[in-house]
């Protein structure tokens, strides 16, 4: 039965009450008096009091009689309601299991509701009759069931054809001639949620009536309700999987329903179709069904849902060529705001685009960057700009034709104000001048007009170390150290800076300088010994205004007013290869060599003395002197040792970086890439049959029997996934709830379903005697929900029985699920006897995935994030590399630290780990640990600092390692 039609059926037959938890409880005596009162509201506050105390096990079997003598005549509709409810909870047998003589009283009067004028009071007990378990309270309801399928109003219809529907399933000898019953209904009625109901149940209990109505009006299929045309494509599904001949029937009319003005038709309809046929018309049909249902659907995540079966139609080989047709249709969906779509969008266009629909894309995708120039127009705009830019450069090293029409687009980003994706469009150009050389004019020349107008420090640094890597011709070498003058300002910066200080134009020098000294100006000695000089009256204006003043000076004199002298030691390094290459170039001209690296080592030198001056906000540090100073005496002595690591390593080891890169791209796609070639093999007609049964040994890649294989397979011991055999026992997922002495004996099978968690719970009466009412009571702890309550079921002696429960979750975090079982004992006069179960712990590590990102999300990640979680490291484990492999498979995450950097022997090792729940939630994990060289034994020791969004996910994140790592102890 589908889910939909369960639903239906087994929905409450009430719409009510909330409860309140924290009531006194009345006694016995006190119920019995409200409910004798002629007042209703009383009756019903009374009611309501007497199913709630049922409900928690209590038990009223003297006010039975009270309640169908005072209540049941009472016609106010509040009380139905009621009473439905009490009807289905209160005990209808005796102890010896025989039906209650009082119930021939209810039993009358569920016959006056059935027969009653008003159409909600007979609906509502048609609904509660599809609750009935008792055959013999309804039999004598049989013919007002029937008669209600005649009623004017389609609320008593629709509920009565559920009703039979329900009694002809569960004891159909009342109505055995329930299906032609129904079949004629549905001939004449005129009402969609009637004939729905009346066709589900054809497709269940008759389904060649099902067929033949459907054939009768196939050609009217589209002026139905969408409900019906839900039911149609559901029978139609079954119909054809059990009788493949039978598709050639109806597919036309499949294929009628993906015009449907419903979207839930029309997505059932495009799955029903391509399982159905794998003709490329359908798929295309299929495929654009979807395609315009992401496009006009406004739920974000109705559009991920349709995204993801579009991504499962292109991994089957001979439908992705026909979505490759359809890639500038399914750029269409970027229209969406969310970032996420978008990025699973544009992730797929990538996987599809072909030669012939790139420069399209193109124009599209460089389309779309313009946009987001529109701070206004869309959301999230730096991440969609970051989507595209990382969109294009894996589409340029896809196509290296296509580059030199983006590149000139992207180069432009370089200067935006978002750093993130300007840190993008630099790894972009550094990949792409060292892949493409013959786009190398190119990019240096967009490169070099676009430099002034970089704005952050960090892209500054890595344009001038591609700018200083690449520039091998005169003309670039000398427009870039114009550029770098330009954006540095007079130098030596110094004395430019006290001519600032003291308010003069370039214009005025020495004579002013001579005049300040009489009028309040002071020389102060640096600590290098030299000496600057400043205005006393103008110093405190120029630091109030120092903000303003940075921002008036060029890019790289701001960078240094700022104390940022790190971009001072790379541009240092630059200067210092445009010297050696400059050199090389005019090797014969002696006075132009000189004239050259003094221009470069006049401005480090000048960058050195404002460093030192104390005029910046931050002096300059070791670190960047030392640099700055080593490629003063590189230029000064020439050493052609020096020089050659200048000229050829650097390119070495960009070259080796990006092959390191490619090699994680292709490991970590050769699953995915051998998927997909398992599924392109085809089994040639002259091919010799296999039986696996007679394969030798030698054939295996296990080296195993194959019968001693498939006898494991079949028992669950293993599974085959990916090509490799995984112990995957279902028993290591069994949870025992009770003990084996127990009355009754429990044990739960967790299956973890994405969102949501299943409990098959196996109960055993293990006494002789018969247990009635035995209901399973669940609670949770954590983001756990549990969807519904299981009812309560009669367990024989020695019999047992499975029990499920749905629960919902809601996040990523550790979660208890605890409760008991409660009884009654047939024949006995105590209370209710009570079993409590064990605790289910639900493992985080269900709910996480390994994932990557680069280094710069994972940096903003860790900066962003707030909660932090520090374990502190305590194994047995004598080994950096196993412990971590260790941490890595306990935890489900991924090694973001390239293996050569891990590779080595060494004492210490640090290593960045990531993963994403499938709820879109981050961890972040920086594992810190060392171990002494000097005694082989020690063991690992350290730290691992957790990072999450949430509380929950660091807490949990520690738990699980903490918990790990006792076991290994242990």
């Amino acid at each position: 039965m589908s889910a939909t039609s369960q639903i239906m059926i087994e929905q409450p037959c009430y719409t009510l009450i909330n409860l309140p938890q924290d009531v006194e409880q009345p006694t016995e005596m006190k119920l019995r008096e409200d409910l004798e009162k002629g007042d209703n509201k009383i009756k019903a506050e009374a009611l309501k009091k007497v199913i709630q105390l049922m409900l928690n096990g209590e038990k009223f079997p003297s006010l039975l009689m009270t309640i169908i003598r005072f209540v049941m005549p009472v016609a106010d509709h509040t009380l139905k309601k009621l009473l439905l409810i009490f009807w289905e909870i209160v005990p209808k047998n005796t102890p010896d299991g025989k039906l209650m003589q009082e119930m021939i009283l209810v039993c009358d009067a569920y016959r006056r509701d059935l027969q009653h004028p008003n159409e909600f009071i007979r609906g509502s007990t048609l609904r509660f009759l599809c609750k009935l378990k008792e055959p013999e309270l309804l039999e004598p309801l049989m013919p007002s069931i029937r008669a209600c399928l005649d009623y004017k109003h389609n609320y008593v219809r629709r509920n009565a054809v559920m009703a039979i529907f329900t009694i002809y399933k569960n004891f159909n000898f009342l109505m055995p001639d329930a299906p032609e019953i129904i079949a004629n209904f549905l001939e004449r009625e005129q009402d969609m949620s009637c004939k729905r109901n009346a066709f589900m149940m054809l497709i269940h209990a008759d389904q060649e009536r099902a067929l033949n109505y459907l054939s009768s009006c196939i050609d009217q299929v589209n002026s139905f309700g969408d409900i019906l045309q839900l039911v149609i494509v559901e029978l139609i599904y079954k119909v054809c999987h059990a009788n493949p001949s039978e598709r050639a029937r109806f597919i036309r009319c499949v294929y009628a329903l993906l015009n449907s003005s419903s979207p839930a038709v029309r997505y059932e309809a495009a799955g029903t179709l391509i399982t159905l046929s794998s003709a490329p018309s359908a798929v295309k049909a299929a495929a654009s069904c979807y395609i315009d249902l992401i496009v006009k659907e406004s739920d974000n995540n109705v559009k991920l849902i349709v995204l993801d079966k579009i991504i499962q139609l292109k991994e089957v080989p001979s439908h992705e060529k026909v979505l490759q047709e359809l890639v500038m249709d399914i750029l269409r969906v970027l229209s969406s705001p969310d970032i996420e779509v978008r990025k699973k969008t544009l992730n797929l266009c990538l996987d599809l685009v072909s030669s012939r629909t790139i420069s399209e894309m193109v124009l599209v995708l460089k389309k779309e960057l313009s946009k987001t120039n529109n701070a206004n127009e869309l959301e999230d705009m730096d991440k969609y700009r970051q989507l595209l830019v990382r969109t294009l450069h894996q589409m340029t090293i896809k196509f290296p034709d296509t580059a030199s029409s983006i590149i000139g687009s992207v180069i432009e980003y370089l200067s935006d104000s978002n750093e993130l994706a300007a840190a993008d469009v630099l790894v972009f150009v550094r990949e792409i001048i060292h892949k493409l050389p013959t786009l190398k004019e190119l990019i240096l020349q967009k490169m070099l007009e676009i430099f002034s107008l970089i704005k952050s420090v960090k892209i500054v640094r890595g344009s001038l170390w591609i700018l200083g890597e690449y520039c091998d011709s005169i003309e670039d070498i000398q427009s870039l150290l114009t550029q770098v003058r330009q954006s540095l300002g007079d130098i030596p910066i110094v004395d430019d800076e006290v001519k600032r200080a003291a308010g003069l134009d370039n214009k005025q020098d020495e004579q002013i300088l001579k005049s300040n000294i009489s009028t309040g100006t002071q020389q102060l000695v640096t600590a290098d010994g030299t000496y600057a000089t400043q205005s006393a009256f103008v110093s405190s204006s120029a630091s109030a205004n120092d903000k303003d003043d940075a921002d008036k000076r060029p890019p790289l004199r701001a960078f240094l007013i700022k104390g940022d002298f790190f971009i001072a030691s790379a541009l240092a390094r630059t200067l210092t290869k445009l010297a050696v290459k400059y050199s090389k170039l005019v090797h014969g001209n002696q006075t132009k060599q000189n004239r050259f690296n003094a221009e470069t080592m006049l401005i480090m030198a000048s960058i050195l003395h404002y460093g030192k001056s104390g005029m910046a906000k931050k002096p300059i540090n070791e670190d960047d002197t030392d640099s700055i100073n080593i490629c003063l005496r590189v230029l000064s002595e020439n050493s052609p040792f020096v020089l050659n690591l200048i000229n050829s390593q650097s390119a070495a080891a960009l070259s080796n970086m990006l092959d390191a890169k490619l090699s994680d791209e292709c490991q970590s796609g050769w699953l995915k890439q051998t998927k997909k070639k398992i599924k392109s093999q085809q089994i040639q007609a002259d091919d010799p049959l296999r039986f696996g049964q007679l394969i030798s040994n030698s054939d295996l890649i296990e080296k195993e029997d194959v019968f001693d294989m498939t006898l494991k397979q079949a028992i669950g011991l293993f599974n085959k996934k990916d090509d490799d055999f995984i112990l995957s026992s279902k028993l290591n997922k069994v949870t025992q709830l009770t003990g084996f002495s127990d009355p009754v004996y429990s044990e739960a099978y967790v299956h973890v379903n994405q969102y949501d968690i299943v409990l098959d719970v196996l109960i055993v009466n293990q006494t002789t005697d018969t247990l009635q009412n035995l209901t399973l009571e669940l609670a949770t702890l954590g983001d756990l929900k549990l969807v519904e309550k299981p009812q309560s079921l009669t367990l024989a002696p020695r019999d047992f029985t499975n029990i499920k429960a749905n629960i919902k979750v809601a996040s990523t975090e550790n979660g208890i699920i605890f409760g008991n079982i409660v009884y009654d004992i047939s024949g006995a006069t105590s209370d209710r006897n009570c079993v409590v179960l064990n605790d289910i712990h639900i493992d985080i590590m269900d709910y996480i995935v390994p994932a990557q990102c680069t280094d710069q999300e994972f940096l903003q990640m860790w900066v962003l994030f707030e909660w932090e979680n520090k374990v502190v490291v305590n194994t047995n484990i004598k080994d950096l590399n196993e412990y971590l492999e260790h941490i890595i498979k306990s935890t489900n995450m991924k090694c973001l630290t390239p293996e050569k950097a891990l590779s080595g022997d060494c004492g210490f090792m640090a290593a960045n780990l990531y993963a994403k729940s499938i709820f879109g939630e981050d961890v972040l994990a920086n594992v810190s640990i060392e171990k002494s060289l000097h005694n082989p034994d020690s063991n690992v020791h350290g730290h691992i600092r957790i990072r999450a969004k949430s509380q929950g996910m660091a807490l949990s994140m520690g738990d699980k390692i903490n918990l790990t790592q006792k076991q290994i102890k242990n």
